[in-house]
């Protein structure tokens, strides 16, 4: 068995006890009944109840080995490479999923979790995220988002948020760049000839009072991050808010 990253998950039967060290996908396998384990930032669902293990970048690695899980989840982007090489070289197994560029990305590594790694059903949300999103609105905006401040960081290329925004109709202004998530200097931000300014609510919390301000003559468009973000069951709801969002947003412009 291989995960995402080609590597090799030692299982031998479905695990029991699995540790998230992802929170989009902690509250993907929530409902399964085999968490054990997650990070201080798992905040959904909200009524989770397990141990926690520290944060996602700087897990307490001894905290989750104590939990001895027959699995860790783990993402390429969200988690260090040599804490899943410390946790495989103590004999835990670690599914590492790759940080999907797309939703139907996102979304077929989910499926594979579910089937391959957990040995369970696919749940109901996956088929219907599935075809809630394959529709790809045609171009009505050009945005510049922001994930960050203090340096400015924002969508790049290549970004599961970018190809939520595109398949909504919303062109990303820094979809070209070669970085991932590059940090321009805020004039270079305000530069950009974009429509629209779209601002989460995480990693950073943007709010009414921190962010439009620093964007004079672009439109906000404030937004829950984890509908932006996030890759679990929340992308069923995700669709229509962001949409209304953008929808708008482009009416007062």
């Amino acid at each position: 068995m291989l995960d995402d990253l080609g590597a090799p998950v030692p299982l031998t039967a479905a695990p029991r006890r699995v540790v998230s060290l992802v929170p989009s996908l902690t509250e993907a396998l929530a409902p399964t009944g085999t968490l054990v384990g997650a990070t201080d930032y798992c905040t959904h669902p909200p009524d989770l109840d397990l141990r926690r293990v520290g944060g996602s970048k700087y897990p307490a690695v001894a905290a989750v080995l104590d939990l001895a899980p027959d699995l860790v989840v783990a993402n390429s982007e969200e988690n260090r490479p040599e804490d899943v090489a410390e946790l495989r070289a103590a004999g835990t197994p670690v599914w590492v999923t790759e940080a999907p560029t797309t939703v139907p990305m996102a979304l077929a590594s989910a499926r594979r979790l579910f089937t391959e790694a957990l040995r369970v059903p696919v749940p109901d949300w996956l088929p219907t995220a599935e075809r809630v999103w394959a529709r790809v609105t045609p171009h009505r905006a050009t945005a510049v988002t922001p994930v960050w401040r203090k340096p400015w960081v924002v969508l790049g290329r290549d970004t599961f948020a970018g190809d939520v925004l595109h398949r909504l109709g919303v062109h990303n202004a820094f979809a070209d760049h070669p970085d991932r998530y590059p940090r321009p200097p805020l004039e270079d931000l305000n530069a950009a000839p974009t429509d629209l300014v779209v601002l989460p609510d995480e990693p950073y919390e943007f709010t009414p009072t921190d962010g439009p301000a620093f964007f004079p003559g672009k439109t906000p468009v404030l937004v829950v991050g984890r509908h932006l973000t996030w890759y679990g069951p929340s992308l069923v709801e995700a669709r229509h808010h962001l949409d209304e969002a953008i929808t708008r947003a482009l009416r007062t412009t």
